[in-house]
């Protein structure tokens, strides 16, 4: 199989693909992107049947761009919103008598007792509780092997692992499922604990859940380097509860987390939640809107419109609202 060199591909974007190059340049920023990560990571929206119709690399280049610098701008912000929840949720489970995750087990994380025994709905979540243990078991042992001192300081004093320790071993996705399994009262008390308990669009305290979904695979995408203008990231869809409550609170209108302004939304609501100060707020929303005024500035208009979707400029308008409130 011949390979080619960056020379040769920036002749094949412009002999098979129909944008305009130029070698020198436009060799140098393609070396610096890859042809594999760069140029066919953004050639498309979502899906790689839908091309994105580039007419000159600079266009290509604007949107790379402002992928990175998404990228850099949300890390830190979803970072803080990862410590933030991890940390008021076990406040709030430890709150109930107990830092030992056998005690928990037993007495919190049993939403199955709700259900009759046998029943499909009391074997699907017993089920799941089951699996969380075995998660987290598998969680000690991995890190016990890779010397991590937190839990071997606890193995070597025969004493059980806490669930503060517990935390700083699992995942964001690991805690979004700790949640699901936990017993309805004690969701209820995490929800009050973050102001997003709504009995009109989240009778049960499953929104929270949806949340942290929607931020681990932004905060996964990112971490590895992925594409995320585009949000081809999502695995979780269209959360409806999540989306109902989010309309309530910030009266934003349809939301289907698809759209990059929608990620923002998202991330402004949670920050909120966990008490960040609006001047930070302003901040990100002010940063977001520059890079997407330089990105329109770069690229036809309705390539900006497929990417920041119709709506952008709305629900712009309403997170800063939301804001101020």
């Amino acid at each position: 199989m011949e390979g080619k060199t960056t020379k040769k591909l920036i002749q094949l974007l412009q002999e098979k693909h129909g944008i305009e190059t130029k070698e020198g340049r436009h060799r140098l920023k393609l070396l610096e992107m890859g042809y594999f990560h760069g140029f066919k990571g953004y050639r498309f929206l979502k899906t790689s049947d839908n091309r994105i119709p580039y007419s000159n690399f600079d266009e290509v280049v604007a949107v790379y761009e402002f992928d990175t610098k998404l990228k850099s701008l949300f890390y830190p912000y979803t970072m803080r919103i990862e410590t933030a929840l991890k940390n008021i949720v076990l406040d709030t489970v430890i709150g109930f008598g107990s830092a030992d995750f056998r005690h928990i087990f037993d007495n919190l994380l049993n939403d199955f007792e709700k259900h009759p025994p046998g029943s499909r709905d009391y074997k699907k979540k017993m089920k799941n509780r089951l699996e969380l243990r075995n998660k987290i078991y598998n969680a000690i042992s991995y890190h016990y092997r890779t010397d991590k001192a937190i839990i071997q300081h606890f193995v070597h004093q025969d004493k059980p692992v806490p669930l503060w320790a517990i935390f700083e071993i699992i995942n964001l996705g690991e805690i979004a499922f700790f949640i699901h399994c936990l017993n309805e009262e004690t969701r209820m008390d995490i929800a009050k604990n973050l102001a997003m308990h709504n009995p009109s669009h989240d009778q049960k305290s499953r929104v929270l859940e949806d949340l942290i979904s929607l931020v681990r695979d932004f905060r996964n995408a990112i971490a590895h380097n992925g594409v995320v203008f585009d949000c081809r990231f999502n695995r979780n869809g269209s959360p409806k509860r999540l989306a109902k409550m989010m309309h309530a609170e910030m009266d934003i209108g349809e939301i289907a987390f698809d759209t990059i302004v929608d990620y923002l939304v998202i991330h402004v609501y949670a920050l909120k939640k966990i008490g960040v100060p609006r001047k930070e707020l302003r901040r990100l929303v002010r940063v977001f809107q520059v890079l997407a005024e330089r990105l329109s500035q770069n690229i036809p208009a309705s390539i900006h419109q497929s990417i920041m979707g119709e709506r952008a400029k709305d629900k712009m308008l309403r997170i800063s609202t939301f804001i101020d409130k």
